[in-house]
């Protein structure tokens, strides 16, 4: 689940001393939520293990679920920066869910996500949506055509402001011909944010994913996807092109 994009969620880091064993597990954060429905708040301990005593990677995230009237539970989550996890229904079921989020480090701005419910003591992960079908090339006269959905218009983007540099690539001449029959850039989906859909409704997702021109710093602009959890599987609600600035 993977590029570079200005997430406005602000997220806390937590930063160890350098004498830290990273062969000890690190106790990142500790919650207290129902997660299990039983009318008692379970015990969260999101736990990690550094790479290096000075480093803010883990290499080995989890947490450890305690309940005082079942069973506990341990959920793994692999490797990432500043991780955090947020208690929300997703799966409108009326209890609250696991929601963990981690960020990979990579120069793609990528995310790590894990969706998890433990309704009535039973653990279950749901996949988070894809966006399979989006489309989009270079076209004549410095323009670019995206498509996100079948059947829908293309959106025409204009790339003349860039032409100096389409030009050096050779993909264009300086007339705005098309010299190389060249796809944009479609990242997968880079992050997720849970959003009030209504009082009524409740919880759904936002998705934000990024196309690029002829190299990932080459931002043209983001697809912004709602979406919600119904009779078990995703549906789009809305889906946006936000062009870049």
């Amino acid at each position: 689940m993977q590029f570079l994009f200005l997430l406005l969620l602000v997220i806390p880091s937590v930063t160890f001393a350098a004498e830290t064993d990273p062969k000890e597990a690190i106790i990142i954060e500790t919650y207290h939520e129902d997660v299990t429905g039983d009318g008692e708040k379970e015990t969260i301990e999101l736990k990690g293990m550094l790479f290096s005593p000075d480093a803010q990677y883990y290499q080995d995230i989890w947490a450890e679920v305690t309940s005082t009237s079942s069973n506990d539970w341990k959920i793994s989550y692999g490797g990432g920066y500043d991780p955090v996890i947020q208690f929300i229904d997703l799966n409108h079921d009326g209890i609250n869910d696991i929601f963990f989020q981690s960020p990979t480090g990579g120069s793609g701005g990528l995310y790590t996500y894990n969706f998890r419910t433990l309704a009535n003591g039973n653990m279950k992960e749901i996949d988070l949506p894809e966006q399979r079908f989006v489309e989009g090339s270079f076209e004549e006269n410095f323009k670019a055509t995206l498509q996100m959905n079948p059947g829908d218009k293309p959106i025409i983007i204009e790339v003349m402001d860039r032409a100096g540099d389409y030009i050096r690539l050779g993909i264009y001449d300086k007339n705005g011909k098309l010299l190389v029959q060249t796809p944009l850039m479609i990242d997968p989906i880079a992050f997720f944010e849970p959003i009030k859909i209504s009082d009524s409704k409740g919880y759904g997702l936002k998705s934000y994913k990024q196309i690029s021109g002829a190299y990932h710093a080459d931002g043209l602009g983001t697809i912004e996807t709602l979406w919600y959890f119904e009779n078990g599987e995703w549906v789009i609600l809305k889906t946006e092109w936000v062009p870049s600035d």
